[in-house]
C-alpha cells in the first residue's frame, strides 16, 4: 500500500546545468566556494529557476508524540516532559524558537500522539495519546497508521499551500530515539549495539535497558521491514508515521526539505521507501552524535551541512544549518558575473600572457 505516493521526479536537471554555467561566470575562481556552489545549484534545480530565489517562508513543523517504551527506563526524562515542551514551544521559549528567529524561519507544532491534552491550536491532527511500547506490542493499529500518514501529508499540503518554500521537520517526544534506532538498524541491517546512543543522556543501566528494548523492537520489526507502512505500524509510532507522510508529500510537491537529526532521518528512511526518489529533495542539516544517525545518512547518501555535536532534536540542527543554505542561494543569485563587473577572467583570450 503506497497511501497515494508513487515515485518522485527529481529536481530540474536543465536548471541545475544552467546554475553550474552561471557559477562558472561569477567573479571568483572556479569552484572556489566549494560546497556552497553545489548547494546553490541544488536550490535552483528544486525551484526550477536560475538564479534561485532566497527563501521567503522557511517553515519548521515540530511533530510531537509520546512512546510507551519511555515508561520502561530508556530515557533520562519522564514522558510528562513532552507535553510540557509543547507548551514551551507555543510560548516561544525553546531552542527551536530561538534558532528559527535567527535563521529567518517560523515554527509550527503538531501534536500527533502526546500522552496529554494539548492546546487545540496544535492538536488538529492528533491520532491518539501515546504510541504503543514497541518492544512488546505494536505501536499503532492499521487505522491509526493510515490516519497518521494522512496527517503528515495534510500538514505538508497546508504549509506549501500557505506559501512555504522550504520545510524543516522537527521532533519532540521522550523516548523517541528508541523507535528511531529500531527503524534505522532494521533498515540498514545493523546490530543494536552498533546503533544505540545515549539519547537524552541515559546512564549505563539506562543504556542497557535501551539496547534490550531496541533488540526486542527489531525482532518484531524484521518480518515487516519491506513494507514501510507496516513497519511504521509495528515499530515506530504516530509521530514517525506523520513525519514520513510529511517528508514524502513535500518531495511530491517539489518542495525542498532540510532534515534534522536521528528521529527525523529515521522517518526519512521510511519515506524514501514509501515514495522512491523523495530523498533528492532533502538535505541533511547536521550529523547527530547518535550513532544511528550516521548509519541513516550513509544509507540515504546524504552529507550533513554542519557537524556541531548536537543531539537535541526539535529541528535545531536543521535550523543551525539553514543560514549556510541561505548563503549558497545569495552567492549564486547576487554575485556579479565577470562581464557585469568588468573583471578579467583567467582565460588566455582575456589575458594575453605572451605580452610583457
Amino acid at each position: 500500500m503506497t497511501h497515494g505516493f508513487g515515485p518522485v521526479a527529481p529536481p530540474d536537471a536543465q536548471i541545475r546545468a544552467a546554475a553550474e554555467q552561471r557559477q562558472a561566470q561569477l567573479t571568483k575562481p572556479a569552484a572556489s566556494l566549494g560546497r556552497l556552489e553545489q548547494l546553490g545549484n541544488w536550490v535552483a534545480a528544486c525551484q526550477g529557476v536560475c538564479p534561485p530565489n532566497q527563501f521567503e517562508r522557511a517553515r519548521v513543523v515540530v511533530f510531537a508524540g509520546d512512546h510507551g517504551v519511555a515508561r520502561h527506563g530508556v530515557s533520562a526524562y519522564p514522558s510528562e516532559v513532552t507535553a510540557q515542551m509543547v507548551a514551551n514551544f507555543l510560548g516561544g521559549g525553546a531552542a527551536v524558537n530561538a534558532l528559527a528567529a535567527v535563521a529567518g524561519a517560523t515554527v509550527r507544532v503538531a501534536d500527533i500522539s502526546v500522552d496529554a491534552d494539548t492546546d487545540p491550536a496544535v492538536s488538529k491532527h492528533k491520532v491518539r495519546r501515546s504510541s504503543g511500547s514497541i518492544d512488546r506490542e505494536d505501536a499503532l493499529t492499521p487505522a491509526e497508521v493510515t490516519a497518521a500518514i494522512a496527517a503528515g501529508k495534510a500538514i505538508a499540503d497546508e504549509e506549501i499551500d500557505a506559501g512555504a518554500d522550504l520545510l524543516i521537520a522537527g521532533d519532540m517526544g521522550i523516548g523517541n530515539t528508541t523507535p528511531a534506532t529500531v527503524l534505522i538498524a532494521t533498515l540498514t541491517d545493523k546490530e543494536p549495539v552498533a546503533a544505540v546512543g545515549r539519547g537524552t543522556g541515559v546512564d549505563d543501566d539506562g543504556w542497557a535497558r535501551k539496547v534490550a528494548a531496541i533488540r526486542d523492537g527489531m525482532r518484531r520489526a524484521r518480518p515487516v521491514a519491506k513494507d514501510p507502512v507496516d513497519l511504521l505500524r509495528v515499530a515506530a509510532g504516530a509521530d514517525f508515521a506523520a513525519m514520513t507522510g510529511f517528508l514524502a508529500q513535500a518531495a511530491t510537491r517539489r518542495t525542498p526539505v532540510i532534515l534534522d537529526g536521528v528521529v527525523v532521518t529515521a522517518a526519512a528512511l521510511v519515506a524514501e521507501d514509501l515514495a522512491a526518489g523523495a530523498s533528492a529533495w532533502w538535505l541533511a542539516g547536521h550529523r547527530s552524535t547518535e550513532p544511528a544517525h550516521t548509519l541513516a545518512l550513509n544509507h540515504l547518501r546524504l552529507e550533513p551541512l554542519i557537524e556541531m555535536s548536537m543531539r537535541l532534536g526539535e529541528g535545531s540542527g536543521a535550523l543551525t544549518a539553514l543560514p549556510v543554505l541561505r548563503a549558497a542561494v545569495a552567492t549564486l543569485a547576487d554575485m556579479s558575473t565577470f562581464a557585469e563587473a568588468g573583471v578579467s577572467t583567467s582565460e588566455p583570450a582575456a589575458l594575453d600572457l605572451h605580452k610583457s
